[in-house]
C-alpha cells in the first residue's frame, strides 16, 4: 500500500489558486472562475489570506472525518488544503497559547451554509480541546445548544431549507489550559413576523412541525392540538412537508437536547404549552358588529379556540376576549378605552402571538446561557462564534432587510479597519515600510443609517413618537427632505432632480447605495414594525394568566409596576445591540468565514455563475483581496521559505549551514530577483507580486524534476548493484549448498553398499554356526533317544518283576481276610440273633427323622412374619417337634425383619405397639389407626410464616403439633386450638393468633379418660390443686386420638417414670373449675352425618351423640 504523501504548504498539488491573494490576473473573471474550478473538484474551501471562503456543496463531503480533524490539529495555516478546520485550529491555539481572545465571523446570505460552518468549527474546537467527565459535559451542552435553538429559530425558506431567522452570537469560555468552561449565547432579531406570515413556498418556524409530526397522542391531546397541519391559519400548507426532514425524528431530538443542556420536566413542559398556544392564537378570527353610538366592534366567531387558549395558558376567558375587543389608553390620570374593529383585533392577534413566540425565543436562549454558563469565577479565554444573517437584496426589500443590512454594512466597517490594522501591525513588527492604502470606506454609509439627528433609523424614531398621524408616506417625507443630497441615498421624491424620472424607483420606495450595491426598499410597514406595538390590555391579560412561564414573559402586565412611557422602537433595539456586538468584536481578534451558495436549487455539482458573482460583490471579496494585495501579496517565514526553495541555489543545497535569513539572501541574488520585488522582514521574507511567487514554484518545480532524474538515476544504479551483488552472493550460496548435496548423495551411496556387504557376511556366518548348532543338537538327541530306550527296558522289566511279587503278596492278604472274616462270623453269631430288633427300630427311627428333615428344607414358609403357612405334619409321633420348630422358625424370623429396622422405625413400631396394648379391644376407634403412620407434625410450625410467633415461644422440641377442638362446658360448642406436646409441657394455642392459651407441665397431667366408640373426644385431667388446675381440666375433640394419647402416655412416662392412667369407660367425670359435670356417649343418627355432636343437657351432664 503506497504511503500518503505528506503536504508542506497549501501550494503543493494546488488546484486553481488556494490563496485569492495569490490570483494573478486579479479580476472578477478570474476569481470566478478560480472558484468554479476548485469547486468541480471537491475543493469547497478557499483562502483570501486569512480569510476563508466557504461555498456549500450542499451533499456529504468526507472531509469532516476524525482523520481530518487529526490531520489539521497543531499545524500552520498554510501548511495543508484550505480548510475551515485550519482557521478553526488557528484561532483556538492563538487563545490556548498567545492568550488572545478570538471572534469567528461568519456571515453569507441564507443557505450559504453559515449554520453548518457554525457548527463544523464548534465541533473541531470540542475535538481538539481537553478531556475529561466535566469538560465533556460542558462540550455536550455546548454542542446540544444549537439542535434546541435551530428548532425554535430556523425555518425553511425558498432558498435554504434549514435557514437561520435570527442572529446568533455565542461566546465560549475557556480556562488557562484551553479546556471548555462554558458559553453566552446573544440573538439577534428574530423574524418573528414569519409566525403569523409566511411567504409562498416558506414555512413557520421548525418548532411547530416538529411537535405535530413528532409528539404522542397523549401529549397532543394535553396540547389540545390535532396533527393535521391544515387545522392551523399560522401554518402554510404548500410547504408543509420538506423532503429529505423527518421532523418526527427532529422533535425527539430536540427533547432530548433539552433535557442534556439541563431543561426540567415542568419547563420543558411549559415551553411547549406555549407554543401550541401561539399556534392556536392563529384560528381565532373575529366578525364586525355595530354598536349603539355608529362605532364598530369586533366579535369573536368561535369561542372554543379561545376557550382552549385559556386552558392551556390559565388566563380569565372573559379578560382575554376584553383585551382581542378593547383597547385602554393611559394618559396620565386620565384612562380612555375604545373598541378594536375587525382589523385591529387581528392585528392584537398578530401581534400578541408575535410578541408571545419572540419573549418565548429570548427566555430560551436566557435558559440555555443560565445551564452553559462557567460556574467558576477564574480569568476566562473567551472564542465568540458569530452566525448572522448576510446582506440581503430581495425583490421586495422591507424593514427587516433594512436592519440585516445596516448590520453587515457595521460588519464590513469592522472587517475593513481590523484588516488594515492587522497588515499594519505585520509592518510594524517585521520592520517594514508602511505604505498608506486606498480602500472604499462605508462609514458614510453606516452614518446615512446610525447618525443620532440626520440618520434613517433616527428619523424613523422620531416619526414613530410625533403626536398626529404618522403614516408610511409621511415617514418617506421626512428622509426626502433630510437626506435628499446624500450622495448613497436615492429617492423619486426627493429635491434630487435626477431621480424624478426613474422609473426603476416607484414613488413608495428608497434606494441606499450599500457596498455591496445598490438596494430598493419598500417603505411600506417601516412604521409599523419598528413600533412593534402590543396593547397594554394584552399585556395585562398574559401577566394575570396562572401558567408561570407566561407571566414571566409579560412583566410589563403588572398593574404595580405600570410604565406610561413608551417602549424602545425595534430599529433603537437593533442598533444598540449592533453597537454592543461591534465593541466585543473589537477586542478580540477576528477570524472570518464567507459563506456562499453555488445555485439556488439546492442541488449538488451545480455552479451558477451569475448567483457567485452576486455574492461576490455584496460580500466585498474582491475588495478584501485588493486590500490584503495592497503592500506584499506573500509573506512566509525564513525557515520554511529556505526548506521549500533551498534546492534552486548550490549553495544552500542540501544543506545550508547558517542563519535562515542569511540563506534566503543568498538563494535570492543566487536567482537575481529584483529587489523591488521583495523584503526582509525580521523574521519573514515579504514577496510584492504573485508572479514572482508563481516564478519561484516553476523554477522549484523544473528543479524537482531534475532532482526526481538524478535520484531516479542514482536509485537505478543502486538497485542494479544491489542485484547483482544479491545475485552473486545467491549463487555461492547455491553452490555451496549443491556440493554439499552432492557430497551428502555419495556418502549415502557408499554407506548403504557397505551395510550390504556386512549384511551378506553376515548372514553366510550366521548360517555356518546354524549348520554346526543343527548338527550338534541332532547328536544329543539321539543319544537321549538311546538313553530312554534303555531306561524303559530296564524299568519295564523291573515292574513285571514288581508286579509278580504284589500279587503274591496280594493273595496271601486275601487269603488271610477270608479267614479272619470266617472267624468273625463264627463269633457273631452268637450275638445277632439278640439285638437285631433294636438296632432296626433305631435304624428306621433314623432314617424316617432324616427324611422329614429333609422335605422341611424344600418347604419352608416365606421370611414375612405375617406368613402363617406351614409345612403339614407327615407323622403322628413328630407332633410336638413339628410345632416347636414352627415356634422356633417364626421368632427366627421375627428377630430378621427387626434387625432390618432404622431407630425411627423402630420408634413408630414401639409407638404402635404402646398403642395395641393400650387400646386394643377397647376402643372402637383403634383398628382404623393401625394402618395410620404417627405423624406428630401435622402442622409445619417451623416452615409456615403464620406461626413464627407461636415457634418463637416454644423453645423445646415439639413431638405432635395439631389442630384439636376445645370443648366450651357451658354450651358444648368446640373452638379450634393447637394441641402441642413437648418433652415437659403441653400447651394449647390459639390458632389465628398463635397466642399460647394453657400451659400444663406433664407432671400435673394425672389421666386420660375417653369413651370406648367410635370418636375422637377424650379429656385431661390435672391434678387438684396444681397452678394448670385453676380452670379445670380439658375436654377435647381431635381426629388423631389414638396417636395424642399414645404419645402423651409415652412422654410422661420417660419424664415422671410413672405410667400415665388411661380411662375407658362411656361415662366419665371432667371436673370445671369449682364443678365436676359428667360427660356421657350415646348412640344416636346424626345431622351432620358421621360427626359425634356434643350437647349440654343440664348443669350436671354433657351429652356426646357418637353415630
Amino acid at each position: 500500500m503506497a504511503k500518503m504523501e505528506v503536504k508542506t504548504s497549501l501550494l503543493d498539488d494546488m488546484i486553481g489558486v488556494g490563496d485569492m491573494v495569490l490570483l494573478e490576473p486579479l479580476n472578477e473573471d478570474s476569481f470566478i472562475n478560480n472558484l468554479k474550478k476548485r469547486f468541480d473538484h471537491n475543493e469547497v474551501y478557499t483562502y483570501i489570506g486569512s480569510v476563508v471562503i466557504s461555498i456549500n456543496p450542499y451533499r456529504s463531503l468526507p472531509i469532516y472525518t476524525p482523520e481530518k480533524v487529526e490531520e489539521y490539529r497543531n499545524r500552520n495555516f498554510y501548511e495543508l488544503s484550505p480548510h475551515i478546520f485550519a482557521l478553526s485550529d488557528e484561532a483556538y491555539r492563538s487563545l490556548r497559547d498567545q492568550d488572545k481572545d478570538q471572534c469567528i465571523l461568519i456571515t453569507g446570505e441564507s443557505g450559504a451554509g453559515k449554520t453548518e460552518a457554525s457548527k463544523l468549527v464548534m465541533s473541531y474546537v470540542a475535538a481538539v480541546c481537553g478531556k475529561g467527565a466535566e469538560v465533556n459535559q460542558v462540550k455536550e451542552q455546548l454542542l446540544q445548544s444549537n439542535p434546541v435553538l435551530e428548532a425554535f429559530g430556523n425555518a425553511k425558506t425558498v432558498r435554504n431549507d434549514n435557514s437561520s431567522r435570527f442572529g446568533k452570537y455565542m461566546d465560549i469560555e475557556f480556562d488557562f489550559k484551553g479546556d471548555p468552561l462554558g458559553g453566552v449565547i446573544s440573538n439577534y432579531l428574530l423574524e418573528k413576523s414569519r409566525v403569523v406570515k409566511q411567504p409562498r413556498g416558506e414555512r413557520n418556524f421548525h418548532i411547530f412541525y416538529q411537535i405535530l409530526s413528532g409528539a404522542s397522542e397523549d401529549f397532543l391531546c394535553k396540547l389540545k392540538l390535532e396533527r393535521d397541519f391544515s387545522r392551523y391559519n399560522y401554518l402554510g400548507l404548500d410547504s408543509a412537508k420538506v423532503n429529505g426532514v423527518d421532523d418526527a425524528a427532529n422533535f425527539r431530538t430536540v427533547r432530548n437536547a433539552m433535557q442534556i443542556v439541563g431543561f426540567m420536566d415542568h419547563e420543558t413542559q411549559s415551553v411547549f404549552e406555549v407554543v401550541a398556544a401561539v399556534l392556536k392564537l392563529g384560528n381565532i378570527e373575529f366578525k364586525p358588529e355595530s354598536r349603539v353610538n355608529g362605532l364598530d366592534e369586533s366579535k369573536i366567531k368561535d369561542k372554543n379556540e379561545l376557550k382552549e387558549i385559556c386552558e392551556l395558558t390559565g388566563i380569565d376567558q372573559s379578560v382575554l376576549e376584553r383585551a382581542f375587543s378593547f383597547r385602554t389608553v393611559e394618559a396620565k390620570q386620565e384612562k380612555v378605552s375604545t373598541t378594536l374593529n375587525v382589523a385591529q383585533a387581528y392585528y392584537a392577534r398578530d401581534a400578541l402571538a408575535k410578541n408571545l413566540y419572540s419573549r418565548l425565543f429570548s427566555w430560551l436562549v436566557t435558559r440555555i446561557n443560565e445551564s452553559i454558563k462557567a460556574q467558576t469565577k477564574v480569568r476566562k479565554k473567551v472564542m465568540g462564534v458569530l452566525d448572522i444573517y448576510g446582506f440581503e437584496i430581495f425583490e421586495d426589500n422591507s424593514f427587516e432587510q433594512f436592519i440585516i443590512n445596516y448590520c453587515n454594512e457595521k460588519l464590513q466597517q469592522i472587517f475593513i479597519e481590523l484588516t488594515l490594522k492587522e497588515e499594519q501591525e505585520e509592518y510594524i513588527r517585521e520592520g517594514i515600510e508602511w505604505t498608506h492604502i486606498e480602500y472604499f470606506n462605508n462609514a458614510i454609509i453606516c452614518d446615512l443609517i446610525e447618525n443620532n439627528q440626520t440618520g434613517i433609523l433616527a428619523m424613523l424614531d422620531e416619526e414613530c413618537l410625533r403626536p398626529g398621524t404618522v403614516t408610511d408616506d409621511t415617514f418617506l417625507e421626512k428622509l426626502n427632505q433630510v437626506c435628499a443630497t446624500h450622495q448613497h441615498f436615492e429617492s423619486r421624491m426627493s429635491k434630487c432632480s435626477r431621480f424624478l424620472n426613474d422609473t426603476s424607483l416607484p414613488h413608495s420606495c428608497f434606494r441606499i447605495q450599500h457596498y455591496a450595491g445598490k438596494v430598493m426598499y419598500q417603505v411600506e410597514g417601516f412604521v409599523d414594525k419598528n413600533n412593534d406595538l402590543l396593547y397594554r390590555d394584552l399585556s395585562q391579560a398574559m401577566w394575570k394568566a396562572s401558567h408561570s412561564l407566561i407571566k414571566a414573559l409579560f412583566p410589563e402586565g403588572n398593574p404595580a409596576k405600570i410604565n406610561l412611557k413608551r417602549p424602545p422602537t425595534a430599529g433603537s433595539q437593533f442598533k444598540a445591540s449592533v453597537a454592543t456586538l461591534m465593541k466585543n468584536l473589537q477586542t478580540k481578534n477576528p477570524n472570518y468565514i464567507r459563506c456562499i451558495k453555488p445555485n439556488d436549487k439546492k442541488a449538488a455539482h451545480i455552479f451558477n455563475d451569475a448567483l457567485v458573482c452576486h455574492q461576490i460583490r455584496y460580500l466585498g471579496l474582491l475588495e478584501n483581496v485588493r486590500v490584503r494585495r495592497a503592500g506584499y501579496a506573500f509573506r512566509q517565514a525564513y525557515e520554511p521559505c529556505l526548506e521549500r526553495y533551498k534546492m534552486l541555489c548550490k549553495q544552500t543545497w542540501p544543506h545550508w549551514r547558517g542563519p535562515a535569513r542569511a540563506g534566503v539572501e543568498v538563494l535570492f541574488n543566487e536567482l537575481e530577483i529584483p529587489e523591488e520585488e521583495f523584503s526582509f522582514g525580521r523574521s519573514k521574507i515579504f514577496i510584492r507580486n504573485p508572479r514572482t511567487l508563481f516564478k519561484l514554484e516553476d523554477l522549484r518545480k523544473q528543479r524537482l524534476e531534475d532532482l526526481a532524474t538524478l535520484i531516479e538515476k542514482i536509485y537505478r544504479g543502486w538497485k542494479c548493484r544491489t542485484r547483482f551483488l544479491l545475485m552473486k552472493k545467491s549463487q555461492i550460496v547455491i553452490a555451496s549448498w549443491y556440493r554439499r548435496y552432492a557430497q551428502q548423495k555419495k556418502y549415502q551411496k557408499i554407506k548403504s553398499s557397505a551395510i550390504i556387504v556386512q549384511s551378506y557376511i553376515r548372514g553366510w556366518k550366521a548360517r555356518k554356526l546354524l549348520r554346526e548348532l543343527k548338527h550338534q543338537k541332532r547328536c544329543n538327541e539321539a543319544a537321549t533317544i538311546i538313553a530312554a530306550y534303555w531306561h524303559g527296558t530296564q524299568a519295564r522289566r523291573e515292574l513285571k518283576r514288581l508286579k509278580e511279587e504284589a500279587r503274591r503278596k496280594h493273595a496271601v492278604a486275601v487269603i488271610w481276610a477270608y479267614w479272619l472274616g470266617l472267624k468273625v462270623r463264627r463269633e457273631y453269631r452268637k450275638f445277632f440273633r439278640a439285638n437285631a430288633g433294636r438296632k432296626i427300630y433305631e435304624f428306621t427311627l433314623q432314617r424316617l427323622m432324616q427324611k422329614y428333615f429333609l422335605e422341611m428344607k424344600n418347604k419352608m414358609p416365606s421370611l414375612s412374619p405375617i406368613d402363617k403357612n406351614w409345612p403339614a405334619r407327615p407323622y403322628l409321633f413328630l407332633d410336638s417337634t413339628h410345632k416347636e420348630l414352627k415356634r422356633i422358625f417364626h421368632l427366627w424370623r421375627c428377630k430378621k425383619y427387626r434387625d432390618q429396622f432404622t431407630d425411627q422405625q423402630k420408634l413408630i413400631y414401639e409407638e404402635k405397639l404402646e398403642a395395641s396394648e393400650l387400646f386394643k379391644d377397647k376402643k372402637a376407634l383403634y383398628p382404623a389407626s393401625v394402618g395410620q403412620p404417627f405423624q406428630g407434625a401435622y402442622l409445619e410450625i417451623s416452615k409456615n410464616p403464620k406461626y413464627k410467633k407461636l415457634k418463637d415461644a416454644v423453645d423445646e422440641k415439639i413431638i405432635i403439633a395439631e389442630v384439636v377442638n376445645k370443648i366450651n362446658r357451658a354450651n358444648g360448642k368446640a373452638t379450634s386450638r393447637i394441641f402441642l406436646l413437648t418433652k415437659n409441657n403441653v400447651l394449647l394455642a390459639d390458632q389465628k393468633s398463635g397466642n399460647i392459651k394453657s400451659e400444663v407441665p406433664l407432671g400435673d397431667v394425672t389421666k386420660v379418660s375417653m369413651s370406648s366408640q367410635n370418636d375422637g373426644f377424650f379429656a385431661v385431667h390435672l391434678k387438684e390443686g396444681s397452678e394448670a388446675a385453676g380452670k379445670g381440666d380439658f375436654l377435647l375433640s381431635s381426629n388423631h386420638l389414638i396417636e395424642m394419647a399414645t404419645k402423651l402416655y409415652r412422654t410422661t412416662l420417660s419424664q415422671t417414670k410413672q405410667k400415665l392412667n388411661i380411662e375407658i369407660s362411656d361415662e366419665f367425670l371432667v371436673q370445671f373449675r369449682q364443678d365436676k359435670v359428667c360427660v356421657k356417649f350415646i348412640q344416636g343418627s346424626q345431622k351432620n352425618g358421621n360427626i359425634p355432636t356434643c350437647k349440654r343437657k343440664n348443669n350436671r351432664l354433657l351429652e356426646v351423640a357418637v353415630p
